[in-house]
């Protein structure tokens, strides 16, 4: 497997990603992009970047906040975080530049590309979608479902998997329900599990509530949401 940083520039902003891939593997193969979590992008976000060249995809694990700056507590992520979750246009604007920097690459077929999200990287892809980036299909993991821009009619092209913890208390059944529905307006492809007995942050063996009450990995819900996502992968890429 082949590991390099990427750089790549929204506006005057220059980002370091982390690009993933099977050098051995000749030709064009589908581009995966994924998005990190508050904390910003380090180890969790880009092991899943080699689980998926694995797999045989193309990964880039974005920087949104550039210069792959970092938050350890909320006290630091809040700064990198807030502007973008609260400005969705420069937040969808920030995560093209990195999708564009993806589809630029020589081994990737352009027509088959995804992006997957943990936390706030879940509510990242979502804003991908909403906007009709062109991906064939957007995965998150316990990521928030709301939506200061809904999606317009027929805008949503990308089919659309949620994995969610059903006792996330930061994603009540409320907030489920209305994204619900948002899609149904749309009239996009879309599908969301509910894990029992499972609460924020499940895919990450660094969650341990220590930095929030309800920040908790869950094995058996990381392990099934990641078969998901394979079994999601297949049908959108055949």
């Amino acid at each position: 497997m082949k590991t390099e940083d990427l750089e790549y520039k929204d506006g005057n902003v220059t980002c370091r990603g982390y690009l993933a891939y099977d050098e051995s593997h000749a030709g064009k193969r589908p581009g995966i992009l994924v998005v990190h979590e508050a904390f910003g992008l380090g180890k969790h976000v880009m092991d899943r970047a080699k689980m998926l060249a694995d797999l045989g995809y193309v990964a880039l694990a974005a920087d949104l906040y550039g210069d792959r700056k970092r938050g350890e507590t909320l006290k630091e992520i809040g700064p990198l975080m807030n502007p973008l979750r609260e400005n969705r246009p420069a937040l969808r604007v920030r995560a093209r530049a990195a999708l564009d920097a993806l589809a630029g690459l020589s081994t990737v077929d352009t027509s088959r590309m995804a992006a997957i999200g943990y936390c706030f990287g879940g509510t990242t892809v979502l804003e991908l979608a909403r906007n009709g980036a062109p991906v064939k299909g957007v995965v998150s993991f316990h990521g928030n479902l709301t939506a200061p821009l809904p999606a317009e009619k027929g805008k949503v092209s990308a089919s659309v998997l949620v994995c969610n913890g059903a006792d996330d208390p930061s994603i009540p059944p409320d907030q489920v329900v209305a994204f619900e529905e948002e899609m149904r307006q749309t009239g996009a492809d879309w599908q969301v599990i509910n894990y029992g007995g499972t609460v924020h942050s499940f895919t990450n063996p660094a969650a341990d509530s220590s930095l929030l009450p309800y920040t908790l990995y869950n094995e058996s819900a990381d392990k099934r949401s990641w078969i998901a996502m394979r079994a999601f992968f297949d049908e959108i890429f055949a």
